[in-house]
């Protein structure tokens, strides 16, 4: 048996190690970047949690933080100026009840720093441009501590 007629015969093994090392250097890159971002998120949470309780407020669950939040924010930053962000964010600062008893309050300004403080680490260009919206606020310490 020649060697090239070996080679041959058996090409389709060389055609599926080079496929499966393919596969491995594709997964590998798809796992590096996974790991990547998990860490930045860690990161971003551990800096929110480091500032709210430099704010005065007990740590929360950076676990949470990173399941909500992300790297980017999430929900948070798409888009807090808009007029239905805006819209929603004032319902949920009214006094909780619902059709014609719900009646806009002065809410907690530490409520609102928190927000604030969010929207600083995961996105500050986003806080710039409403702070105007949340200095316009009328707010007070309405929550006993």
């Amino acid at each position: 048996m020649s060697p090239t007629r070996f080679a041959s015969e058996h090409r389709w093994i060389y055609v599926c190690a080079i496929l499966l090392l393919l596969a491995l250097v594709v997964v590998g890159l798809v796992q590096y970047n996974s790991v990547r971002t998990t860490d930045d998120a860690h990161e971003k949470a551990h800096q929110l949690a480091d500032e709210l309780v430099a704010a005065g407020y007990s740590r929360p669950d950076t676990g949470g933080i990173v399941r909500t939040l992300g790297t980017d924010g999430g929900t948070v930053c798409r888009d807090p100026g808009s007029a239905l962000k805006s819209g929603l964010w004032k319902i949920n600062l009214s006094n909780g009840a619902g059709g014609p008893g719900q009646r806009p309050v002065i809410s907690d300004r530490r409520a609102v720093e928190a927000e604030a403080i969010v929207l600083g680490v995961y996105c500050p260009d986003k806080l710039a441009k409403i702070q105007d919206k949340i200095d316009g606020l009328k707010t007070d310490d309405t929550v006993r501590r």
